[in-house]
């Protein structure tokens, strides 16, 4: 199962990924991160207890062009746990692209209708310490928190 390091302003997370169970999906991020597209990027939609969400802007707020979007893939037994990795939409189901989120505690609601593909296995703290960044409007952290790297091992 291949592994994603994801370095960022406040640490570090590792996160398992499904290739198994949602190869689609898996691959289409492993695209982003093995051209470097994560770097740089920031997380920023952060909302403590139910997400940390970033692989889609810049510092200030500026979108970066991304490859066509990919269909929905929902892999059976794959749910949003504490620490699920899970692809981020628009209310199409079928727009994901670049953005990811994690999980900062148990989100059932969200099973079936966005696209999980790993766990973080490491580095919960991390993304605890995320999702307890203060915010202002629109959910976007005061102090930008920068994803450094995401690199891969297969």
């Amino acid at each position: 199962m291949p592994r994603a390091t994801f370095e960022t302003s406040m640490g570090r997370f590792i996160a398992e990924l499904h290739a198994d169970q949602a190869p689609n999906t898996v691959a289409n991020f492993l695209a982003y991160a093995k051209e470097g597209f994560y770097a740089g990027t920031i997380f920023h939609r952060v909302i403590k207890g139910f997400v940390i969400q970033g692989g889609g802007f810049t510092e200030p707020m500026k979108q970066k062009p991304t490859k066509p979007p990919i269909r929905l893939e929902i892999a059976r037994g794959l749910k949003h746990g504490d620490g699920a990795l899970s692809m981020a939409r628009t209310n199409d189901p079928h727009s994901a692209t670049s953005q990811f989120y994690v999980c900062d505690g148990p989100q059932p609601f969200l099973d079936n209708n966005y696209a999980v593909f790993g766990r973080v296995v490491e580095g919960m703290d991390v993304v605890r310490k995320i999702a307890a960044t203060p915010t202002g409007p629109g959910d976007v952290p005061r102090t930008p928190v920068v994803l450094r790297s995401v690199t891969v091992q297969e």
